[in-house]
């Protein structure tokens, strides 16, 4: 599973916890993101799935 973020190195494995419910998930960066000022990370689609977000598309996260 993969993710965006701003500056963490590319490669970087990231741990990104959804707060609302307590899921887990390691993600790969592998981009520069999100261009969107509010979002701190992009994860993929597979990610949002296992972190129980998919439905909503955004969540509160610590990464």
């Amino acid at each position: 599973m993969t993710a965006a973020h701003p500056s963490l190195p590319l490669e970087t494995k990231a741990e990104v916890t959804n707060l609302e419910n307590g899921k887990k998930v390691e993600v790969r960066i592998n981009d520069r993101g999100p261009y969107a000022e509010d979002r701190v990370i992009d994860v993929s689609r597979a990610a949002a799935k296992r972190l129980g977000m998919e439905e909503a598309g955004t969540t509160e996260v610590k990464d």
